[in-house]
C-alpha cells in the first residue's frame, strides 16, 4: 500500500480547500485514495479466504467510491468554470 501514500502529503488530505478547483481536486484525490485502501483490504481478505471481511470491506469500499465520483464530479465541474 505503500505506492497510495504517495499521492498528497497529509497535510492535503486533511484540510484541502474546498472553496478552489485545486482544493476540490485534492479532494477527490484523498477520497480516491481512501477507496483504494478499502479496495485493497478486500483484496487482502480474499487472499487469506476471508470472505465475511471481504464482504464487508467492499461495501465500505463502495461508498468511498461513490463519495469520490462526487468529489471528482466537483472538482472538474470547478475547473470547467
Amino acid at each position: 500500500m505503500h505506492f497510495i501514500s504517495m499521492i498528497l502529503t497529509k497535510e492535503d488530505i486533511i484540510m484541502p480547500n474546498t472553496d478552489t478547483a485545486s482544493g476540490l481536486h485534492k479532494q477527490a484525490a484523498a477520497d480516491h485514495q481512501e477507496a483504494a485502501k478499502i479496495h485493497l483490504k478486500a483484496a487482502e481478505c480474499h487472499d487469506k479466504n476471508k470472505l465475511s471481511d471481504a464482504k464487508d470491506s467492499s461495501k465500505s469500499a463502495m461508498g468511498c467510491c461513490n463519495k469520490a465520483h462526487k468529489s471528482t464530479e466537483a472538482a472538474c465541474k470547478k475547473s470547467a468554470q
